[in-house]
């Protein structure tokens, strides 16, 4: 009796394990049939495919999503200079694996001391605002520490070697950064112009090879010896030196007292998602009115199942403004002119364990205020520029307004991780993103794509190249003012997660490409 009871355990034991067999079987080969273009475990969104690659190498070693997307922002800075650095400041928003989300805030601030009429020079019409006065304390470095220290798994240095070997080695000028290097002429600073000129005073450009040897000198000492070498120790001393002598105001003082903030994201029901975006300064409250607004004209009944929240009665209300037959002008909608920004560059990470980085990163303008720090191979920021016509006083401390919007969008089965890059138009080109996406069932590559109209902050509606004529001529008809733009810089990168696969895209509009594993 006993041999035979054993003889049912062992048969049992061996159908449950076959049972398990395939099952994992199965699961395998469920995973295997994610398309060619996605990828079953992590992926990256940034700028250029070499930094995308960096990130996702930085996870398949152990890394955090944050270790990859900190790797990936490094490597922007000297693939992308012109957009982002360490002289300037980002915003990370972090879901980890159990499904909560932080909000990291490094964004810029006032100075102590600054130029008291400043707000006075402000440009009237949109163009690039260089010089001294406009540089606002960097908060990036003590971004990436706090970033690191709340979520990081690999050792700090190891996020900063593969950005510190290709600044000290060198590498052919990518299309993009040699697109803007000619926006620095003769009657900027020397010492940036110095930077991107050959040995006989010729600006470089697409495919000639750059070196960032002082940069690679900064970073390295501040992946041995952390942030605060960058905010008190020598690099402090000569980046403030240098901002001096440039007629700037910070001090060592401003750079001592920096310091980050981390708050819950706000969150916001979309459809089936709950999408998780950073509070003011960040420009994550007008993307939601965005999307609240245009909610309400059903544009498909079907996959629009979100709550009403709190500012829908305002949304109804800027709605009700809105004419089908004609346009208004400013006063109307009670607009206030302002300064157009652009800029900026944006990571979206999803790593193997389901935790998501979505940060946005910026020096402002096309290479910042263009102050370059000699000693330190640091780009500094014009991010006061920020506050022209929407505050009529700074203080010190106080973070500009920003359209940067780093979002994470969760339902119980899917993941998007989205934000963008271009200034004023980093709001439009994710509501178009997540419209196309969404609601009209674009996939993620092709809404990305689709050809958006701006409208700046004079009323003036900009259409990207490619955009539909028909819709033009008839929003012409209808009154609306139109201008040609000479560039569009909405960049989104995104990374979402379904049925088990992974797709990223990172913008063709900035030659970019995702990577991952």
């Amino acid at each position: 009796m006993a041999r035979s009871k054993a003889r049912v355990y062992a048969c049992c034991a061996l159908m449950l394990l076959i049972v398990l067999t395939i099952i994992v079987c199965i699961a395998v080969l469920v995973r295997r049939k994610c398309p060619d273009d996605t990828f079953s475990s992590a992926a990256v969104a940034a700028d250029s495919g070499k930094c995308s690659a960096i990130g996702r190498d930085i996870l398949q070693k152990g890394g955090s999503a944050v270790d990859g997307a900190i790797a990936a922002l490094l490597c922007t800075s000297v693939m992308n200079p012109q957009s982002m650095g360490i002289g300037g400041g980002s915003i990370f928003t972090v879901m980890d694996s159990s499904g909560k989300v932080k909000i990291i805030n490094s964004r810029e601030t006032v100075p102590r001391k600054f130029k008291s009429d400043l707000l006075t020079s402000c440009p009237k019409t949109f163009q690039i605002v260089a010089g001294s006065p406009w540089i606002g304390v960097p908060g990036e470095i003590r971004g990436y520490e706090q970033a690191h220290r709340l979520y990081g798994k690999l050792p700090w240095a190891v996020l900063f070697q593969p950005t510190i070997k290709l600044a000290r080695e060198g590498f052919p000028i990518p299309q993009i950064q040699g697109r803007y290097i000619p926006y620095i002429d003769r009657n900027e600073t020397l010492s940036l112009r110095k930077l991107y000129s050959d040995k006989n005073g010729n600006l470089l450009k697409t495919g000639d090879i750059v070196k960032f040897e002082k940069l690679a000198d900064t970073l390295e000492t501040i992946a041995n010896h952390g942030a605060d070498a960058f905010y008190t120790g020598r690099i402090a001393e000569d980046l403030i030196r240098d901002i001096q002598e440039a007629g700037g105001t910070l001090t060592a003082q401003d750079l001592a007292e920096y310091r980050v903030t981390v708050t819950d994201a706000w969150v916001v029901p979309l459809g089936e998602y709950q999408m998780y975006i950073p509070p003011p300064p960040a420009g994550g409250i007008i993307l939601s009115l965005i999307l609240n607004i245009m909610k309400g004209y059903h544009l498909n009944s079907a996959s629009l199942m979100a709550q009403k929240f709190t500012e829908e009665s305002f949304a109804n209300h800027i709605r009700s403004l809105i004419s089908r037959d004609k346009t208004h002008d400013s006063q109307y909608y009670n607009i206030t002119p302002y300064l157009d920004s652009m800029g900026t560059t944006h990571v979206s990470l999803l790593a193997e364990d389901g935790s998501a980085v979505s940060v946005t990163s910026t020096i402002n303008h096309i290479f910042g205020s263009k102050v370059f720090s000699p000693s330190t191979g640091v780009i500094l920021n014009n991010e006061l520029s920020d506050f022209c016509g929407r505050v009529d006083n700074i203080f010190p401390g106080e973070q500009p307004p920003s359209s940067m919007v780093p979002a994470v969008l969760k339902s119980k089965s899917k993941m998007l991780v989205i934000g963008a890059s271009g200034g004023s138009m980093i709001t439009t080109g994710i509501a178009s993103t997540l419209m196309n996406h969404l609601w009209f069932g674009k996939n993620l590559k092709e809404a990305i794509a689709t050809p958006v109209v701006f409208v700046d902050s004079e009323n003036t509606e900009k259409f990207e190249p490619a955009f539909d004529k028909d819709l033009i001529v008839a929003l012409k008809a209808l009154g609306h003012k139109h201008e040609t733009a000479n560039h569009f810089y909405n960049v989104v990168n995104a990374v979402e997660k379904e049925d088990g696969c992974i797709c990223a895209v990172s913008d063709a509009r900035k030659l970019g490409e995702a990577a991952g594993y």
